[in-house]
């Protein structure tokens, strides 16, 4: 099996790629979810009416894979209530009026490391998630019963999504913070060696982490070619290193830890300033906004304060939370910005492609394409026929939602969005 050969090469549209990060002015009024992790939600612990201030703590951890919430604005506690998030799902927030000082909580301070478990609980109380839209808590990640099955660290600056470039002008503008971020990811894990993984589409984002890295001992900058979906976990590991994770196995059995580049850059502000996660940058883009822009953003931002912020032409068709592969689709743009949330994608009518009755025309182009090398047209056919049999047969469980076999069929079939709502049912049902 050759994971690199399928994929799809897609349009860039890095319209923001020449964009410094901005930072939003503050919002009049924030709506914090205590769930943007996989895992436990997090429990309130301030209440209506109460005064908050940067960095406090306003939502503490639910359980192990879980993690707390922290407010990204100085003011007062508005309310408690339920909203539902990017995702879809019903979420229980904290609303803030912001009062627009920004004063930060006067306990914050760089946490003292003495030991590995001071590092690793340092983490854990900063709130950190994975940024590059997954949401594990960075933590869970981090803590390895067996030191020695990690053999590699790899931080994924690959970021190959059309229109997104909020890691490039990361990578760009604080390469030093993610040089330094994966020293301490080695360092736990006690590697001598970590990679950082990006794609060749990116040559100002490639010399500032040589220009960064060029004193450092073991840290490998390797360039990827542009192809999608080169930032998926497994398709990363394999360019990185030539090992395929096996069908329904981790990355953990290659012995790989893999990182979001602005996770390991929010590692470094976490030990270094003792910020906890409360902010993180989103590239607001598409092909309708009058000027795109990438924004420095306090987590519960609304999307209407970020299409505000950048103005559009007529109104959106399509509004993603996420890129045009793998985003999704929002009906309220009322909805809060969470920690996974790297990207916002305004797309105009002209990209209406939708067809009443599709209809598969068998010319087996999402089998080529598909970067797990499975049978998009066969799982399709046995969610139609509700065949539960005939989706363990073609392995539904391993599809990774890339997008890939939407994007190329020319029949227009929503394959992508029937096999990842079934996915979703299989694995309630397995968890069960």
């Amino acid at each position: 099996m050759k994971l690199h050969i399928h994929g799809v090469h897609v349009p860039n549209r890095k319209n923001t790629a020449e964009l410094a990060a901005l930072r939003l002015p503050i919002p009049e009024t924030v709506e914090i979810p205590m769930s943007m992790h996989i895992g436990a939600p997090a429990i309130p612990v301030v209440k209506p009416g109460e005064s908050v201030r940067v960095g406090q703590l306003i939502g503490k951890a639910g359980g192990f894979v879980s993690a707390p919430v922290y407010a990204s604005v100085s003011g007062t506690v508005k309310k408690i209530g339920q909203q539902v998030g990017s995702g879809g799902r019903l979420m229980q927030t904290v609303v803030i009026a912001a009062d627009g000082k920004q004063e930060p909580d006067p306990d914050l301070k760089p946490p003292k490391l003495d030991t590995m478990q001071d590092f690793l609980d340092a983490v854990r109380e900063s709130g950190m998630v994975g940024l590059g839209g997954a949401g594990f808590p960075t933590v869970v990640k981090l803590t390895v019963k067996n030191l020695e099955q990690v053999r590699a660290v790899i931080i994924n600056g690959a970021e190959c999504e059309p229109y997104i470039t909020a890691d490039d002008r990361l990578c760009r503008e604080k390469p030093q913070d993610v040089i330094s971020g994966l020293k301490l990811i080695m360092k736990i894990f006690g590697l001598k060696e970590g990679h950082i993984g990006i794609e060749d589409n990116k040559p100002q984002a490639i010399e500032a982490l040589k220009e960064a890295a060029k004193d450092e001992t073991g840290i490998l900058i390797d360039v990827l070619p542009a192809k999608y979906p080169q930032g998926a976990e497994k398709q990363l590991i394999y360019a990185v290193t030539g090992r395929e994770v096996p069908s329904g196995g981790l990355p953990a059995a290659l012995g790989c830890a893999v990182f979001n580049a602005a996770t390991t850059r929010a590692i470094h502000d976490v030990v270094y300033d003792g910020m906890p996660l409360i902010k993180r940058i989103v590239t607001v883009s598409g092909d309708i906004l009058m000027e795109p822009k990438n924004l420095l953003v306090p987590i519960g931002t609304s999307f209407n304060d970020l299409l505000d912020a950048c103005g559009h032409s007529e109104n959106p068709y399509k509004v993603l939370s996420g890129g045009p592969m793998m985003g999704v689709a929002q009906y309220d743009l009322s909805v809060p910005t969470i920690k996974g949330v790297n990207a916002v994608t305004v797309l105009g009518k002209k990209n209406n492609f939708f067809v009443d009755e599709p209809h598969c025309l068998r010319c087996g182009k999402c089998i080529e394409v598909c970067p797990m090398h499975l049978m998009p047209v066969l799982m399709y056919q046995a969610i139609q026929d509700g065949d539960v049999d005939g989706m363990k047969s073609v392995n539904l469980l391993d599809c990774i939602e890339c997008g890939c076999c939407s994007f190329v069929c020319p029949a227009k079939r929503p394959l992508t969005q029937e096999i990842k709502s079934m996915r979703k049912i299989q694995l309630a049902k397995r968890k069960k």
